[in-house]
């Protein structure tokens, strides 16, 4: 990496933090949308980590970790570069949706293309003028709607150092999840880049234990990674628990359309032949209960109190 790190034609220098504006779009009334990116670089060359959040524009606790990390100027290294990306998502935020005002889903248009649609065109700035100088990543997101996500990483299978990276984070679960096709992740992977997913919480709410989670998750790599010395914020309980890596998962759907009360919690271990919930009615003259066929660790829980028949309601991971 040279002395001169140059990005979004702006260079910045060893020692240097220094915010960004990447002008991509403006709104319908010509305003300018533009998405504030900090790099701060260390002292001496090293490796490049990208922090992002908010990809989809209502995933705010992505947004808020992120946001923490660059607050606390957690982001400084002492070595190499981190790259914040806070929220990439600007149009859905302050829609409060998940996708683009063109209705697509922004992490299913990676990499891009510079003549295709509004969230495929803010995909590909990203990945041409940004990506290159990265080497690692942690993608911050959270369960969808009302769906609350229980702390974990998510990485390929195949990934021995990611893997690594992964156990270094501490979040309580590992869970192998293949790479959809036009993410962000998989584009990312293409290019030799390594990513860590971390998925906690639900969207449109701030959680305080998965905003700590994903901090520490932050602090914990960029000390591995030789990148500053966190010595005094690193927490020994990721060496007396280790993470529960999940091999394999399956959601629980509704059988029936109705009033839904879980009977457990995300992150929570159930037996098999356990009551997980229970659907109703609402007048009094229909209730079922379901049950785990499985033993497994509950990594999602519908929060909703209404759910149609079909519904994703719980997302049991097995080792």
């Amino acid at each position: 990496m040279p002395n001169d790190f140059n990005i979004l034609h702006q260079k910045i220098k060893l020692g240097e933090t220094v915010q960004i504006n990447m002008d991509i779009a403006r709104l319908n009334t010509r305003s300018k949308i533009e998405v504030p990116i900090i790099v701060s670089r260390g002292k001496a060359e090293g490796p490049c980590l990208l922090l992002i959040g908010g990809i989809h524009g209502d995933e705010t606790n992505g947004v808020e970790i992120v946001r923490q990390i660059v607050a606390g100027g957690l982001n400084k290294p002492e070595v190499g570069t981190v790259i914040c990306i806070p929220l990439l998502n600007v149009f859905g935020f302050l829609n409060q949706k998940r996708e683009f005002p063109d209705g697509r889903d922004l992490n299913r248009m990676f990499p891009g293309s510079n003549t295709g649609s509004l969230a495929s065109r803010f995909a590909f700035n990203l990945m041409s003028k940004v990506i290159p100088k990265v080497d690692y990543c942690i993608d911050y997101h959270t369960g969808g709607a009302q769906r609350f996500n229980y702390s974990q990483v998510r990485i390929d299978r195949s990934d021995e150092e990611t893997l690594k990276l992964a156990k270094i984070f501490g979040s309580p679960y590992i869970v192998y999840s293949k790479s959809k096709e036009k993410t962000f992740r998989k584009s990312m992977a293409d290019l030799g880049k390594k990513v860590l997913l971390f998925e906690g919480g639900k969207s449109l709410n701030l959680d305080k234990i998965v905003t700590k989670v994903g901090v520490q998750g932050a602090i914990n790599v960029m000390h591995y990674l030789g990148m500053r010395d966190f010595s005094s914020n690193i927490s020994k309980i990721n060496t007396v628990i280790p993470p529960i890596i999940i091999q394999s998962s399956n959601w629980v759907r509704a059988k029936h359309s109705g009033m839904y009360r879980s009977y457990i919690s995300a992150g929570q271990k159930v037996e098999k032949g356990v009551k997980l919930g229970s659907i109703s009615d609402p007048f009094g003259d229909f209730e079922s209960v379901f049950k785990c066929t499985q033993e497994g660790y509950i990594l999602n829980s519908n929060h909703a109190p209404v759910v149609n028949q079909g519904d994703a309601l719980l997302h049991i991971g097995f080792e």
